[in-house]
């Protein structure tokens, strides 16, 4: 356990928002009860829904950026960024272009171009899947995207009904989501800062390789769930948290 008080930014995937993060930030806060909890949305998404999404990740940081920037007090202490997937590409090109911005980062079931092929990055049962979600509304649309995303199917009803909520006040729109995965298939990471790797093994949407992948190329630790899907964070959040924290409190 760690007594260190930090500024915690969160990034979200493909097509998700900042309040997808669910009870995660609550159990982030009771770890950390000095600490500050901040989301970001991608251009496209949450409160930034009406905007349009860059088709590259240099240009999503660069609009993020400035969000981080009006942040109030997420200066004062270390800001560790804890991302996932498409989130963890931006973190990586974050880490890069401004070095100063983040003391560490925690880059969740993410992948880079340069390391796995593009039938791993996207599973073709999973784009399978997800081709159909435009045709889809409400709690039916969300139920396709757990299904992809989630491996706790005894969820599914009480999540989609959450996250269809959001959906209605805060639509991505089909073009933004084109974006967005331009933006991430095109996208090669390179190593910076201090990085925790967390991957899932039943990972339905991406390949547990390609996580497996980066964490034997950048030399960084790699801790994996036996179960959870690709959005662990919804699927076993305490066990994220416990993860972080013993990993904050090891690393200097």
């Amino acid at each position: 356990m760690t007594t260190q008080n930090y500024s915690f930014i969160l990034l979200r995937g493909l097509i998700r928002e900042t309040e997808h993060w669910g009870p995660f930030v609550g159990l982030l806060k009771e770890a950390f009860p000095g600490s500050d909890v901040h989301g970001l949305d991608i251009p496209g998404a949450g409160k930034n829904y009406q905007l349009a999404t860059p088709t590259s990740i240099d240009g999503i940081v660069q609009s993020m950026r400035q969000d981080l920037l009006v942040l109030e007090n997420s200066a004062d202490k270390p800001r560790v960024l804890i991302a996932v997937s498409l989130g963890g590409m931006i973190a990586a090109h974050w880490f890069t272009q401004y070095p100063q911005d983040f003391t560490k980062g925690v880059l969740i079931n993410t992948s880079y171009a340069q390391f796995s092929p593009p039938w791993q990055r996207l599973r073709p049962g999973a784009l399978k899947k997800l081709l159909a979600v435009p045709l889809l509304k409400g709690i039916g649309r969300e139920k396709r995207i757990l299904s992809v995303v989630s491996n706790r199917p005894e969820r599914y009803a009480e999540l989609a009904s959450a996250w269809a909520y959001i959906h209605q006040q805060r639509p991505v729109s089909s073009l933004n989501a084109i974006k967005q995965l331009i933006a991430a298939f095109n996208f090669q990471g390179v190593p910076a800062r201090p990085i925790l790797l967390l991957g899932s093994q039943q990972d339905q949407m991406v390949a547990h390789d390609c996580i497996k992948a980066i964490a034997h190329a950048w030399h960084v630790p790699l801790r994996s769930h036996a179960t959870a899907g690709h959005d662990l964070t919804t699927d076993d959040p305490k066990w994220t948290v416990a993860q972080v924290n013993e990993w904050l409190a090891s690393t200097p």
